[in-house]
């Protein structure tokens, strides 16, 4: 009896030391460097225990002690639930970070970018390969022109139905706005027809002080019930906007029957030949006051414009001499090229547009035909390379 008093007695003096003792051993364990030596990326799905992501946790490496964590968490959390999603953990995280983390719902940030002048079909590819959307696309898909260029940010297990659905609500609130700000006089009386043309502005050019300049163009050749004769209509007409062409536009490209070729049919295409950004919208909802009815590359990535024939000839003969001297210098030759032009007739190709996003990606427009060195026989308009087109 006196034993086991004794005993008593020596826990009750020792217990607060050992209790005190092992809590300063988890409190140290709990704030402490965790064992990460790189960053990891855990995946917590909905529904899951403390128990489950703890385990997940350990397997992964961010804590060194599934039951001391999941220990934690029951007397830190205050009931607070974790949170599903991707967790992205730092190298040396605490356990006690780690749970904050989680609690927080400080998931990583995922992004998808559709460059402005993609078409329907590529931005389409882009949500169905993105790493960390789920499920199919929509049964109905949005039509061209109809999804906003724009960088997205999702996180892990969002729905590609939601994310198509963002990009075409995305579009249709930016046409509504726009719309609703528009210039007087415009000779499209619809929404629809601004987004057809705007379409046809964005593949034309990528400089933005191009812009209006370009519509002023387009505009001025509608009032006059002139064909519109843009090389990117004609591509279009020709992939069905299913991706790039991959080679210059020839004559017989030209005669392409089909509504969407600006060259065989006046006035506007029935749809968007791309996917316009807001700043292209914009541009031809407040077109530049001009005069002008053509423009053609100038070697800079920008236009040469003109009011008259006689001024675009020259502008014409301006990019044609810059070609040759392009391709003399490649060729390591020293010419003149205004004294040997090229066969008349003869074609070459120039990349006309480019359209840079936040996120560094580019979407190219196609590269269009080559004009022919001699005038051609007809009043034209070049859409950018100086390609013969009638009005």
């Amino acid at each position: 009896m006196r034993r086991l008093v004794r005993l008593f007695l020596l826990l009750l003096v020792l217990g607060p030391c050992l209790t005190a003792g092992a809590g300063y051993l988890f409190w140290k364990q709990w704030h402490g460097r965790g064992p990460l030596a790189v960053d990891a990326t855990v995946i917590i799905v909905p529904g899951s225990r403390v128990t489950t992501i703890a385990r997940q946790l350990e397997d992964a490496g961010v804590v060194e002690d599934y039951r001391l964590f999941a220990l934690g968490v029951r007397l830190f959390a205050d009931g607070r639930p974790m949170r599903a999603g991707e967790y992205r953990f730092g190298a040396g995280m605490s356990q006690e970070q780690v749970m904050r983390m989680i609690l927080s719902g400080a998931t990583v940030a995922r992004r998808i970018t559709v460059p402005e002048g993609f078409t329907t079909a590529q931005a389409l590819r882009l949500v169905s390969a993105a790493e960390g959307l789920i499920g199919d696309l929509p049964p109905d898909l949005p039509g061209e022109g109809r999804l906003l260029p724009e960088t997205y940010f999702y996180t892990w297990g969002e729905t590609r139905f939601t994310m198509v659905n963002r990009m075409a609500e995305g579009m249709q609130q930016g046409l509504d706005k726009l719309w609703a700000e528009r210039a007087p006089g415009l000779p499209y009386d619809t929404p629809d027809k601004a987004l057809v043309l705007a379409s046809i502005v964005e593949k034309e050019t990528a400089q933005a002080t191009e812009r209006a300049h370009i519509a002023g163009v387009f505009v001025n050749r509608m009032r006059k019930g002139m064909m519109l004769q843009s090389d990117p209509t004609v591509i279009y007409a020709i992939t069905n906007g299913d991706g790039p062409l991959g080679r210059p536009l020839t004559s017989a490209d030209m005669q392409v029957k089909s509504p969407f070729n600006t060259y065989m049919f006046k006035g506007l295409p029935p749809s968007p030949i791309c996917d316009p950004g807001l700043a292209a919208i914009e541009a031809v909802l407040h077109p530049q006051a001009t005069k002008d009815l053509y423009f053609v590359a100038d070697g800079s990535g920008g236009h040469a414009f003109a009011e008259t024939l006689a001024e675009h000839y020259k502008n014409v003969a301006a990019w044609h001499r810059f070609e040759a001297q392009q391709a003399s210098a490649a060729q390591g030759q020293i010419a003149d090229p205004a004294l040997a032009p090229l066969p008349a007739g003869q074609t070459s190709a120039s990349q006309t547009s480019t359209s840079q996003t936040s996120a560094g990606q580019t979407g190219v427009a196609e590269p269009t035909a080559g004009a022919t060195l001699t005038p051609p026989a007809k009043p034209s308009v070049s859409s950018a390379t100086g390609a013969s087109t009638n009005p």
